[in-house]
């Protein structure tokens, strides 16, 4: 998937370097249920295991003008019965790779990935109650609020709440015919 500032690609194993740079700064994890003490080999065992679920996908979000990573997406819950998944892992890595349109940029193709490509009828996702930078970039991409799941996350040692959302095919669709 290509956009104008970003390439979208499969993850390939060297990613897990910047995946374990990234997945231990504050910064980036804030709103991520990963534990603070993530080393490499649990991001590489990981890669590994979810590279051979059927039912996940991993990519890595370049910058086109630097040609180096800078985020990264993971797709889980691939249902062909229901025509449904979910986004389960998504940021942008780097203060300055924040606040200037890539969240945007990337959730547009990514949706189009799923709707278009995928064939999807529904695709979900989560964030933590306080990330309002997520809310906001969520519900301008016409997320659908579908209530908060309590204690829902994990992350050393103290539970969150998650929001939870959803976007169905002919609202992805009523969206691009009304740009």
């Amino acid at each position: 998937m290509e956009t104008k500032n970003l390439i979208i690609r499969e993850t390939v194993f060297e990613d897990c370097e910047f995946f374990a740079r990234w997945e231990t700064d504050p910064e980036v994890t804030r709103f991520l249920s990963y534990e603070d003490d993530r080393s490499y080999p649990e991001i590489v065992e990981e890669w590994i295991l979810d590279k051979q679920d059927p039912a996940k996908l991993q990519f890595t979000v370049v910058k086109k003008e630097i040609q180096q990573p800078i985020g990264r997406i993971c797709i889980s819950r691939m249902d062909p019965k229901s025509d449904s998944l979910d986004i389960t892992k998504l940021y942008i890595a780097g203060e300055a790779n924040r606040k200037v349109g890539f969240g945007k940029e990337l959730m547009r193709e990514l949706l189009e990935y799923c709707f278009v490509f995928l064939h999807m009828e529904r695709v979900t996702l989560d964030y933590y109650t306080g990330n309002k930078a997520a809310a906001a970039l969520y519900e301008k991409m016409g997320f659908q609020s579908e209530g908060t799941a309590r204690n829902a996350a994990k992350k050393n040692g103290k539970y969150y709440d998650l929001h939870l959302m959803s976007m169905l095919r002919s609202e992805f669709f009523e969206r691009v015919h009304d740009r």
